[in-house]
C-alpha cells in the first residue's frame, strides 16, 4: 500500500501554526511512513516554525487585506491569482490524500484549489466567530472541526464536528512540573508568579499596561514572567531584573504554565484552549483589533461560565489594579476560577480531528 500524503496549511501566528503541527504529529504517529507538506505565506513565521518542527514547507505570495486603501490591497488580486496557481501546481505535484487548513492567509487559496480539484478538505476553525475565508471554504469542505458550540449559523451543521482546538500534548500533565519550572526559570518558590502572554508577536496595549503597573505588581510579593513578543522586546528588555523576566518568546510553555499562579493573556483561540487545559486563574485582555472582534467572543465564552475574568482595553487604566489585587488576595476566587475553566477543557481535540481525517482516506 502506498504511503499516505497530507498537505497542511496554518500560519501568520502561533495560534494557526501549532494546531497544524499538532495534527501532523498525530497523523505521523498513526502513519509513520506518510509524507507531509506544509504550505504557508512567504515571510510569515510559519516559514521558520514548521521546519523547526521537522516538516517541509512551501510559501505562497499571499497576504491579508488591510482595513484601509494601501498598495498592498491593490496588489491583493494579483497575489491571490498567483497563490491559486501555485497551490494548483503544489497539489498536482504532491498528490495529497487530504488537505487540512487551520487558518492563516495561505489556507484560503490552498483549500479553494483542493476543493476545485476534488481533494478531500478539512477545516479546523479555532474561533467562536469564524472569519470570512472559512465561511466561504466551508461550502465545499468535507469536514469542519470546531472548538465552540452554536456555529450552525456560519457552517453547514451536517459537516461540523465539535472537537476543541489541538494543543501541545505536554500541557496535559503540568501539575507535577512545578518544582522543575521553578528551577528552570530560577524563581523564588515563596513568591506568587504572574505570567503575561501577549502572543508570539506581542500585544502593544498589554505591554503598555504592564510597564505602567510593574512597580505596583512587584510590590505585592509577586515575580513576573513577561512575554512581550518579538516586535516589542527591544523596548521592554530594560525591565529585566531579579523579579522580572522579559522575554520575546517562551520555548517551554509547559513549564511556564506550571510556574504561574495568575495569568494575563490575550484571547486568541489556541491560547484560550491551552488555558482551559492548564487550569490556572486568568485575566483575559482580548485584542479589539482582530476580525469581527473574535477574541472578545472567545473570552466571553469562558467568562460566561465563570472560568475567567475579562477586562476590555478601554477599562484597563481604571480597573486593572483593583481586579488584579483582588484576585491575588482571594485564594478561594483563584481556586474557583481554576476549577471552572478546567471543566471547559477539551484535551482530546487532536485525536478526534485525526480520527475524522482517517475516515476520509479509507
Amino acid at each position: 500500500m502506498k504511503p499516505k500524503k497530507f498537505i497542511l496549511s496554518g500560519g501568520g501566528t502561533g495560534g494557526h501554526i501549532y494546531p497544524a503541527i499538532a495534527i501532523a504529529n498525530e497523523l505521523k504517529s498513526r502513519f509513520p511512513d506518510a509524507e507531509f507538506l506544509f504550505v504557508g505565506a512567504q515571510d510569515k513565521m510559519e516559514m521558520q516554525k514548521v521546519p523547526q518542527a521537522g516538516y517541509a514547507i512551501e510559501g505562497l505570495w499571499i497576504a491579508g487585506l488591510q482595513r484601509k486603501l494601501t498598495l498592498q490591497n491593490l496588489m491583493f488580486p494579483f497575489k491571490l491569482v498567483d497563490s491559486l496557481l501555485k497551490s494548483r501546481k503544489i497539489i498536482k505535484k504532491f498528490k495529497p490524500d487530504v488537505v487540512i487548513g487551520t487558518g492563516g492567509f495561505a489556507s484560503g487559496p490552498l483549500l479553494q484549489m483542493a476543493n476545485m480539484l476534488g481533494i478531500p478538505t478539512v477545516i479546523q476553525e479555532q474561533n467562536s466567530f469564524p472569519g470570512i475565508t472559512n465561511k466561504i471554504l466551508s461550502k465545499k469542505a468535507d469536514v469542519i472541526c470546531v472548538a465552540y458550540e452554536n456555529l450552525e449559523r456560519f457552517f453547514p451543521k451536517e459537516k461540523m464536528l465539535l472537537t476543541g482546538n489541538p494543543v501541545r500534548q505536554d500541557l496535559i500533565a503540568i501539575d507535577n512540573k512545578r518544582e522543575e519550572a521553578v528551577q528552570y526559570f530560577q524563581l523564588d518558590p515563596n513568591k506568587k508568579t504572574l505570567l503575561i502572554l501577549g502572543g508570539s508577536l506581542g500585544a502593544r496595549r498589554v505591554n503598555q499596561l504592564i510597564e505602567k503597573e510593574l512597580e505596583a505588581i512587584v510590590s505585592q510579593n509577586v515575580q513576573v514572567i513577561w512575554q512581550c513578543g518579538k516586535l516589542y522586546f527591544e523596548d521592554y528588555k530594560k525591565y529585566n531584573s531579579k523579579l522580572v523576566q522579559v522575554v520575546a518568546f517562551i520555548e517551554r510553555m509547559d513549564l511556564v504554565y506550571a510556574a504561574a499562579d495568575v495569568i494575563i493573556s490575550r484571547a486568541g483561540a489556541s491560547s484560550v484552549s491551552e488555558l482551559c487545559i492548564v487550569g490556572k486563574p486568568v485575566i483575559f485582555i482580548p485584542s479589539p483589533n482582530v476580525a469581527e472582534d473574535h477574541q472578545t467572543k472567545n473570552a466571553k465564552a469562558i467568562v460566561d461560565k465563570k472560568g475567567a475574568l475579562m477586562l476590555k482595553e478601554y477599562e484597563l487604566d481604571e480597573l486593572f489594579a483593583v481586579v488584579f489585587e483582588s484576585l491575588l488576595k482571594d485564594e478561594g476566587k483563584r481556586a474557583q476560577l481554576s476549577e471552572n475553566i478546567k471543566e471547559l477543557a477539551m484535551p482530546n481535540a487532536t485525536k478526534m480531528i485525526v480520527d475524522k481525517i482517517e475516515t476520509l482516506i479509507k
